[in-house]
């Protein structure tokens, strides 16, 4: 992977830490005024839980819920701003409406908040797309994050009744669309074509070599 191809490993922290700030100003607007945004989160196959397709990855329930998320999206975003600074702002687009559709459509009826769909689809995007493309360096981010976040398996079963694994699903399954979608875009396995010329003139110089050994011989036969 040519470094061109990557972002500002600053700018890559600075743009996802203004993302994870957003959520927090969210959070303090509900201590502020004394208010709940939880309303405003999705309800499936509700009309006034459309809204929540766009508005519930910025509602959690209380600080702890708002911290779980808050470093796994500070890390993963580095990551994919800094890995895939062409196709980030694609990837998170994509993930966070994808997986609030799906939620909207099979969830389970109860109002659905948080940024774990997003968290679960950057992780997903970030670990299949190492695998789709076989890029020793992004094989070795595919395995960072099952290192950091392989405990997030779990969050996929519903365990906890509180918990919004459909949203973990969702968001899971939009990240290896998307992995596979750009697998051609973006940062590429390098291809060593010097190789290959360094064979093709050594097959030349064979050529050549039993051509002049056989030269003496057509000689001889004239």
């Amino acid at each position: 992977m040519e470094p061109s191809q990557t972002g500002s490993i600053t700018k890559s922290f600075i743009i996802s830490f203004y993302l994870v700030l957003i959520l927090w100003i969210v959070k303090w607007l509900e201590f502020k005024f004394d208010i709940s945004f939880a309303p405003y989160g999705i309800i499936p196959r509700k009309v006034e839980g459309i809204i929540g397709i766009f508005t519930a990855p910025f509602i959690h329930a209380d600080n702890p819920h708002l911290l779980s998320n808050s470093f796994p999206l500070l890390i993963t975003g580095t990551m994919l701003w800094y890995f895939f600074k062409e196709l980030a702002l694609k990837v998170i687009v994509g993930v966070y409406l994808l997986s609030g559709i799906s939620v909207w459509l099979f969830g389970r009826p109860a109002i659905h908040i948080g940024a774990s769909g997003v968290v679960y689809g950057l992780t997903s995007f970030l670990f299949f797309s190492g695998l789709f493309r076989r890029d020793p360096r992004l094989l070795g981010l595919s395995f960072l994050v099952v290192f950091l976040y392989g405990s997030l398996f779990w969050g996929l079963f519903p365990f906890v009744h509180e918990v919004s694994w459909e949203s973990h699903i969702a968001g899971g399954i939009a990240g290896v669309l998307f992995g596979f979608l750009y697998k051609n875009k973006g940062p590429q396995r390098r291809v060593f074509a010097i190789e290959t010329e360094e064979e093709e003139d050594t097959d030349e110089e064979e050529d050549r070599y039993w051509e002049i050994k056989d030269k003496p011989d057509e000689e001889q036969a004239q």
